[in-house]
């Protein structure tokens, strides 16, 4: 039965279970410690009896759906859910199973606000406040929230995150209170990690580029060397003239034509010859008629498009196809 099972050994009949596509997904996206527990288990768990393997996977839907039904409408939704569907032994199982990692998520309910109305909640707080509900939100509405911030906090922000180390489940529950926001207590031993140089270039990135300058320039000024940590792990559409010639022809199969013309409208003369060095004179001169038949653009429209030509690239470093050397004289290798 699963029941007698640990918890590795079920992930690993979970993985083979799911295939070898699927499960090759999902190993991408775990620590190496994960990995190497895992593939071990993966190898050893010998051979698995259908019981074993449907016990196992309807196991993991439940909790999916737990998960789910607890990102709808908080826990007590949840345990409703799950006893009309389950009963309440099997819910309350699955519920008491749930509660650690629950217990573990500060500012949930912050995380599953709409960015408007948080910006409008948090407006007033202190820098150092909104930089620590910001480590803690997915990045893309973390981003939000940061271009939504008068230009003068951005920096002040952004260096706050970068700085950040660990903070005290004392700070976070004192925050969590003034905020009106209900959370489980925390071990009064443990530390949530926080912030850091990787927390802000995630929000950056995926941040708009009249943003990403405003807070590059304030940081420049104010301390340098975090601005040039903060640059060296940053990937901008400028960044393109350090992709080879291979490199940049992956993206250009990836890229639609309208954004390509529309980016380099609103790009440095370097950028649009890397370009067009990669590209046959038919396809050039073709670019070049569409940015010219374009007229005037938007600069929102041609940063838009920018960022969507960032996220290919980044997309097709993800994969494997490519590895971005950020700062250093190591090589760019494909």
């Amino acid at each position: 039965m699963a029941q007698t099972l640990t918890g590795t050994q079920k992930a690993a009949i979970l993985m083979i279970a799911l295939g070898s596509e699927n499960s090759a997904n999902v190993i991408k996206h775990l620590g190496d410690s994960e990995i190497e527990q895992l593939t071990l288990e993966m190898a050893n768990v010998g051979k698995i009896s259908p019981e074993q393997r449907d016990h196992v996977v309807e196991e993991f839907h439940q909790l999916c759906m737990a998960n789910d039904y607890i990102s709808r409408g908080g826990i007590d939704y949840a345990r409703e859910v799950l006893e009309r569907a389950l009963g309440e032994t099997r819910a309350f199982d699955i519920i008491s199973r749930l509660s650690t990692s629950l217990k573990m998520r500060p500012f949930d309910l912050v995380r599953r606000t709409d960015p408007k109305q948080l910006f409008s909640f948090i407006q007033g707080e202190h820098p150092q406040t909104i930089a620590l509900i910001m480590t803690h939100l997915p990045v893309e509405k973390a981003a939000t929230l940061l271009a939504s911030l008068n230009q003068d906090r951005q920096a002040d922000v952004a260096k706050r995150i970068a700085t950040m180390g660990r903070t005290s489940p004392e700070v976070l529950k004192e925050i969590e209170k003034v905020l009106e926001r209900k959370i489980s207590s925390l071990a009064p031993t443990d530390y949530t990690a926080s912030g850091g140089i990787q927390s802000i270039v995630d929000v950056l990135n995926r941040t708009d580029p009249g943003t990403v300058k405003v807070v590059m320039d304030a940081l420049e000024v104010d301390d340098p060397d975090l601005a040039e940590q903060i640059k060296r792990q940053m990937f901008v559409f400028e960044d393109i003239v350090v992709l080879d010639d291979r490199g940049i022809q992956l993206v250009l199969r990836e890229v639609e034509t309208k954004d390509l013309g529309l980016a380099l409208k609103g790009s440095n003369p370097e950028v649009a010859q890397k370009i067009m060095a990669n590209m046959s004179s038919r396809a050039g001169q073709m670019l070049k008629d569409d940015m010219e038949f374009m007229g005037p653009v938007r600069l929102r429209d041609v940063e838009e498009a920018q960022q969507r030509i960032v996220k290919v690239i980044r997309k097709i470093e993800e994969s494997g196809a490519i590895v971005i050397s950020r700062g250093g004289s190591d090589e760019i290798i494909y």
